[in-house]
């Protein structure tokens, strides 16, 4: 049976069970489940390579001791056992993160994990279903992807929170160009499901020859996650992807701390943050007074400058950032961490992706940013990713595919010698920082090649509406932020 059709099986019995409400909770359900599931195919592999072998959880809750027999517990007894035993145990296992590292990941990957599903033989047709995939398989461990990718599907309502899936091109492609090389230290502030992450260790894999090297890239992946269901997600497609002991995938809110007391240690940081959302109150505050705002991706974007190592020998550590279109023309605080940016970091790439390239999440157009710490810039070239032939748009059906990146990759040079051999054409052209200090660094620069052209098409009419609307939002809640502090001065002077 396909990994669509176990899927398809596994929601179906989850629709029957009065526990489970909507997609959202199926998917939290099914990934507790995955995890262990994973977690033991791993522990199996791990028992017969070391000698020291101990286990890093009672051997009760194990998959292969409770769930792997199709005729074992079933109906109250199941439930019983899982509610009162499993869930209870592992969310307060002692698992000291230097002794017991295994176990830490345990114990934090269950921390916010629920059991949603109320009737037991509903929940035996689950695992049953779910033990029809075998993890121990690489060809079948690798489609694990195509699991909770086919589920976010659903999750139709994830744009209203700026919560965006990248396609797995553009991560693909993204990892390409950065090139993370074995011991640099990788991270995703936004890790999501882990995505960015996945396609990293991947690349990695082919630089390891030796167990020493084998160590050296199991230490090298950081992530953060601020939401429990997407940090499961992440901390088990680690799993996969042979990160033994992944507790540095943190389950956290990476601008929850001042800006100051970050280490600026991080060599590659590629990532698709929250965009279209904003912060809770209280946020801002751990940025500099005059950079605070509450919009999410311009934090993030930050953020991101200031952990990047800084230079040696004139180069410090790169990123791939994907931001919306509101930001590249965006006022405001914008233009100061746009000017920041310019001013600490070679911006040199700017890769205009084409509408829909996150459907069905979001229409909003959007743009990779690449960029060295070190150098300031001089130079910005624009990439302008066209439709392949016969495409006007990307949907669920034909979403955008890593082949059609070939000619960005093909004409993309050598950041060494400044980009030398990069020549325009009719998708690419330079902009010297010259100009956008004219243009206040306004980035959203359309392509001189090809003449205005006036669209008339409702997606992106609503997409450039929807950009306009967030960057007023972000406007208004600046200028209250400012009146806010206006007043309150005032009041302090009339009664002093």
């Amino acid at each position: 049976m396909s990994i669509s059709s176990v899927i398809k099986s596994i929601q179906d019995i989850m629709r029957k069970d009065a526990g489970v409400d909507g997609d959202a909770q199926r998917l939290g359900q099914l990934s507790w489940l995955l995890f262990l599931k994973i977690f033991d195919a791993q522990e199996q592999e791990l028992e017969f390579e070391q000698d020291d072998y101990r286990l890093p959880i009672p051997s009760e809750y194990l998959w292969r001791n409770w769930a792997e027999d199709k005729e074992g517990i079933t109906g109250d007894e199941l439930l019983e056992f899982i509610n009162n035993e499993l869930f209870v145990d592992l969310k307060n296992l002692t698992a000291p993160k230097d002794t017991n590292p295994r176990g830490y990941v345990v114990k934090e990957a269950f921390s916010d994990a629920f059991n949603y599903m109320k009737n037991g033989t509903l929940l035996r047709q689950v695992i049953n279903k779910l033990n029809e995939v075998d993890f121990t398989d690489s060809s079948e461990r690798h489609l694990f992807g195509d699991i909770y990718e086919q589920i976010l599907r659903d999750l139709q309502s994830a744009g209203n929170a700026g919560e965006f899936y990248t396609p797995r091109a553009v991560t693909k492609f993204m990892v390409n160009r950065i090139n993370p090389k074995l011991g640099e230290k990788i991270m995703d502030p936004a890790c999501g499901t882990g995505g960015f992450l996945a396609c990293a260790v991947e690349h990695l894999k082919a630089q390891v020859s030796t167990a020493a090297e084998h160590q050296l890239l199991q230490q090298q992946i950081h992530g953060v996650e601020k939401k429990q269901l997407p940090h499961l997600l992440c901390t088990t497609n680690m799993l996969l992807h042979g990160i033994e002991v992944p507790v540095q995938i943190k389950h956290g809110n990476t601008l929850s701390q001042p800006l100051s007391s970050w280490d600026n240690d991080v060599d590659v940081i590629i990532t698709n943050p929250p965009f279209g959302g904003t912060e809770e109150d209280g946020i801002e505050k751990n940025f500099p007074a005059d950079m605070q705002t509450r919009e999410t991706a311009d934090l993030f974007l930050q953020l991101i400058i200031e952990i990047l190592a800084p230079a040696i020998n004139g180069k410090g550590g790169r990123a791939a950032v994907v931001l919306p279109d509101g930001t590249l023309f965006g006022e405001g605080v914008k233009t100061k961490i746009k000017k920041l940016l310019c001013d600490s970091c070679n911006l040199h790439t700017i890769v205009r992706l084409p509408n829909g390239v996150f459907n069905p999440y979001t229409g909003i157009k959007t743009n990779i940013l690449f960029f060295t710490k070190g150098q300031p810039t001089k130079d910005v070239w624009f990439y302008e990713h066209p439709y392949p032939d016969g495409v006007k748009n990307y949907s669920k059906t034909k979403p955008m595919k890593f082949e059609e990146f070939d000619a960005e990759i093909q004409w993309w040079g050598d950041e060494a010698d400044g980009f030398a051999a990069r020549v325009e054409n009719q998708h690419a052209w330079k902009v010297s920082i010259d100009t956008l200090i004219e243009r206040n660094f306004n980035l959203d620069i359309k392509n001189p090649h090809v003449g205005e052209v006036e669209s008339h098409d409702p997606d992106e009419l609503l997409a450039r509406f929807a950009a306009q609307q967030q960057q007023i939002s972000a406007l208004r809640t600046q200028l209250k932020d400012i009146l806010g502090k206006a007043l309150s001065a005032g009041t302090q002077g009339e009664n002093n």
